[in-house]
């Protein structure tokens, strides 16, 4: 199944070393020996075959005495692996990061990529969540991005006009209640792994913080006690306590338990992904493309503009203990070859990071939201670092519980920030 969870706590440091789940006694660096290692929760996934083969095929046209293992993690275990291999100074030669905080919070151990990567850089984009006081340390394969998504049919149902979603957030609250009085809920929300908070901070951010505390958040000024910051955990709370949201967030996993409730008509909206999982190809499958609609955020402060929340999805980086670290970089250059990305949009739907691919048979969602590239920004949650993602997830969760404030959420989240 394809997940893209929340990581564990869980320390499995004694399973790092082993190698676990697929991973074999064999997930270790072997560059010097003419093989080099990948670490990834992709690989494992019939929709990646393709797009591994692809790549394989470009490596080997410059490396062609180089085997190459890849070594599918589970992902919900992935991070903690990675951080006991880091640990130990022994590990795979490549391996698969999402951008933003956790390869930021990791540099330390990564061979800065941009001497490599220098053909590639007007090809692809989505740098900027790879990168670290001006060094590359992955090579982008896919943007994610976090748009609202609707279901047309249930607008339908409760007498909504689908082709006009709602501009402004009391008229989002107006539809949610027709929706209600329809038999489905407005949101189907998966909080079980804490993720939940960073897909509503992210979608609702451009919506509800002005453009000035937008920028100033991406580049680390965040201030937490403004009453626009702390509007968007207020509406996360609101949204709880008006039952706008699935049954039992908290207990329900995003992934996939929750895109399963959208899927089947049993929510209007779901805060979803651009790439790979919950994203427009799953929903097309099941809503067919005619009735999946892509919505703007509706507007929460007035004098605000909507954007499309997106950076670079996931992207391969060298570790900076492989023996041969230039031969890595050709394989993370290959990971990220046209022929390669090709693939994985084709088979597994992901909006890959060489925006040259022809999306134009892919539905109108697709459309939309390549057409909102140009006007987009970095995604608020993606700014954070990976400890203040996981402190943000806990109290996320108790927002919807009512055990805490929001002024508490926010005076817990500003320490966790400001200690970095």
């Amino acid at each position: 199944m394809r997940q893209r969870a929340m990581w564990s706590a869980v320390l499995v440091v004694g399973l790092a070393l082993a190698g676990c789940g697929s991973a074999s006694d064999s997930g270790k660096s072997t560059s010097s020996d003419g093989k080099l290692v990948v670490w990834d929760w992709k690989s494992g996934e019939p929709f990646a075959k393709s797009y591994l083969d692809k790549a394989k095929a470009d490596f080997k046209k410059k490396h062609s005495d180089v085997e190459v293992e890849f070594v599918a993690q589970p992902f919900d275990q992935y991070y903690t692996l990675l951080g006991a291999a880091i640990q130990s100074g022994k590990g795979p030669d490549v391996m698969l990061f999402n951008g933003g905080g956790q390869i930021r919070d990791r540099v330390d151990a990564l061979v800065p990529l941009n001497d490599y990567v220098t053909e590639d850089k007007q090809r692809l984009a989505g740098w900027e969540a790879f990168t670290k006081d001006a060094k590359i340390y992955a090579s982008p394969v896919t943007l994610q991005g976090y748009p609202i998504y609707y279901n047309k049919a249930i607008y339908q149902k409760a007498n909504l006009d689908p082709a006009s979603p709602a501009t402004t957030w009391d008229k989002f609250t107006a539809d949610c209640t027709a929706i209600a009085k329809a038999g489905a809920k407005c949101f189907a929300l998966g909080n079980k792994e804490g993720v939940g908070i960073q897909f509503w901070l992210s979608s609702l951010g451009s919506t509800t913080l002005t453009a000035q505390e937008y920028d100033a958040w991406i580049t680390g000024k965040r201030d937490w006690q403004s009453p626009n910051v702390k509007r968007l955990f207020q509406l996360w709370k609101e949204a709880g306590d008006k039952k706008m949201n699935s049954d039992g967030a908290n207990s329900t996993a995003m992934f996939n338990d929750s895109f399963a409730l959208f899927q089947s008509g049993k929510a209007a909206h779901v805060m979803g992904l651009m790439s790979d999982v919950g994203h427009w190809q799953d929903f097309n499958e099941f809503l067919t493309p005619e009735k999946l609609g892509v919505m703007k955020a509706p507007i929460v402060t007035a004098g605000t503009t909507p954007s499309l929340p997106y950076d670079g999805g996931i992207g391969y980086a060298v570790a900076k203990w492989t023996k041969d670290p230039k031969m890595a970089a050709d394989l993370v250059r290959s990971l990220s070859s046209a022929d390669a990305l090709k693939a994985f949009y084709a088979d597994a739907g992901a909006i890959a990071a060489d925006t040259t691919i022809d999306v134009s048979q892919a539905g109108p969602a697709v459309a939309t939201l390549v057409s909102e590239l140009k006007s987009g920004k970095p995604a608020l949650h993606v700014a954070l670092s990976s400890k203040t993602l996981d402190l943000m997830g806990r109290l996320s969760q108790q927002l919807l519980s009512g055990s805490i404030t929001v002024d508490e959420v926010v005076k817990q989240l500003a320490a966790s920030d400001q200690a970095g």
